[in-house]
């Protein structure tokens, strides 16, 4: 009983699973997507630089400790991010500096416009740590 429950999933699950177009099809889709953050993000960022500059960003963030989480929570996620591209870089063959120099001054715009403008071959593989 156990085998012909097992076989049934397994053959729904390659009857289902058109792998290599499936995720062609989602590595197409997430350029686009990332443009859709990135754009409405751009607007918000040059909202909040219009509002207080560039400064007035970063003494924001000492305020309190919910402040001081974010910006900690901040730092961590785009220094996973920046170890990702470099490894990625090296990997592909690209120079990461102008990304990496990117996310230290901007934060998220240097990994959104890294990933934007991957090689569309290097997007044949997975986006895989180092």
């Amino acid at each position: 009983m156990g085998y012909s429950i097992t076989s049934k999933v397994i053959a729904l699950i390659q009857a289902n699973s058109d792998t290599d177009s499936s995720f062609k099809k989602g590595k197409l889709m997430l350029k686009p997507a990332l443009v859709l953050v990135l754009i409405p993000f751009s607007i918000l960022s040059a909202a909040a630089l219009w509002q207080v500059g560039y400064l007035g960003i970063w003494t924001g963030q000492f305020a309190n400790y919910g402040a001081w989480q974010v910006l900690a929570d901040l730092v961590i996620a785009v220094s996973l991010a920046m170890y990702w591209m470099w490894t990625d870089a090296q990997r592909t063959g690209r120079n990461p500096w102008p990304w990496l120099l990117l996310s230290l001054a901007a934060g998220s715009f240097g990994p959104l416009s890294y990933v934007v403008t991957r090689k569309r071959d290097a997007d044949a593989d997975q986006l895989k740590w180092g």
